[in-house]
């Protein structure tokens, strides 16, 4: 790709949103009830391509169950409120209805409560109990401490998960964690995440993970000025994955496109740009058995020391099952997601989400 002069020392790539792009009609159509949007992921069949946020204010043990009966994987953050407090409900009905400006402080103080390992144990088996595939999320910080309760408890899949997380980190604060390494010791497939661009993700994909969340840092550009479009996040993923595919030997890892994304059409470019799934957060969150209670903040929010993001209010726009599969009320794409991805791909004439990947693809005007 061209990179475009900033001034007479710099110049950069451009890069792109999903706003920034548009899916071009193919010459064949085909019935939107005849396109599979199934997601194969290790032993798993997904018939929904959904990943939902570890996040509180999306994934509860409660939420999780029903987002796995409609047909996604919700990965349970095993860092949050259902991992400090025995009955978080006060605790996210406090966020939620804290005064605007004293909410990130309020969540700073929440959050500040010690992580219990039996907790983890506990809200894990309550998953586990009702026969969903269970995943549950660490920071890489702190994934070497909770990893063996975590597996433990009998999780299905472990995703490593964090704003920026790379295959080289350099600490002067103790031994980091080798992901390669640790990886390969264990028996469960792991999703690790987010990156933003071709190299950070072909590393990241020969550490062995089976998967790789890519879009993050796209949210909090606004404290640190790190972050990258995301349709250009994925497509340099994809990239990645093709030449790590050939490199390997015929070994391929998912590429899970992480942010960015609030209706269907956003997800149906996410696909087209190379992703094999989704992860979605603001836009669950907005669901009525969602806990965040129409609010919504990410895992950065409630930093320390340097909070990145804030608490929003997305509101309530109907229930899980209206959000993700329908039937929609409204003609934004924010409910039934996923039948308008099914559309998206009738529309082209693909009936699978690999076909799919291989659409044509169009920049906006004036970009």
């Amino acid at each position: 790709m061209p990179e475009v002069e900033i001034g007479k020392g710099r110049s950069a790539r451009r890069g792109y949103s999903f706003d920034d792009i548009a899916i071009v009609p193919s010459r064949r159509t085909r019935d939107a009830e005849e396109v599979s949007i199934t997601w194969e992921f290790d032993a798993w069949r997904f018939e929904l391509p959904l990943v939902a946020s570890p996040t509180d204010s999306v994934v509860s043990p409660a939420s999780a169950v029903a987002i796995g009966a409609l047909g996604g994987l919700a990965v349970l953050n095993a860092e949050g409120l259902w991992a400090r407090y025995d009955d978080p409900d006060s605790m996210l009905a406090e966020i939620a209805s804290a005064d605007e400006a004293a909410a990130t402080k309020r969540l700073q103080e929440i959050y500040s409560a010690p992580i219990r390992e039996e907790l983890i144990a506990k809200r894990i088996a309550e998953i586990k109990a009702a026969g969903v595939v269970t995943a549950a999320s660490l920071t890489p910080q702190r994934t070497q401490r909770y990893y063996k309760t975590v597996l433990d408890a009998g999780v299905d899949i472990l995703v490593i998960h964090g704003t920026v997380v790379s295959a080289e980190h350099v600490s002067a604060g103790g031994e980091p964690i080798n992901l390669k390494t640790f990886i390969a010791e264990l028996d469960v497939p792991v999703i690790v995440g987010g990156c933003a661009n071709y190299q950070t993700a072909l590393h990241l994909m020969r550490t062995g993970a089976a998967g790789v969340l890519v879009g993050g840092g796209s949210g909090h550009t606004a404290s640190t000025g790190v972050g990258v479009p995301v349709a250009t996040s994925v497509a340099d993923a994809a990239a990645a994955r093709r030449d790590y595919l050939d490199e390997s030997g015929g070994r391929y890892v998912h590429v899970i496109a992480d942010g960015g994304m609030r209706t269907a059409g956003d997800v149906a470019k996410a696909i087209a740009c190379g992703a094999d799934a989704v992860m979605l957060g603001s836009a669950l969150a907005q669901a009525a058995e969602a806990p965040g209670g129409g609010k919504h903040w990410g895992m950065a929010t409630f930093h320390p020391e340097l909070p990145r993001g804030s608490r929003r209010d997305v509101g309530v726009l109907g229930s899980l099952e209206e959000v993700l599969v329908g039937p929609a009320s409204r003609g934004d794409g924010t409910t039934n997601i996923f039948g308008g991805l099914r559309r998206a791909m009738g529309s082209c004439g693909y009936s699978t989400l690999k076909e799919f990947q291989k659409v044509e693809l169009m920049v906006s005007a004036g970009n």
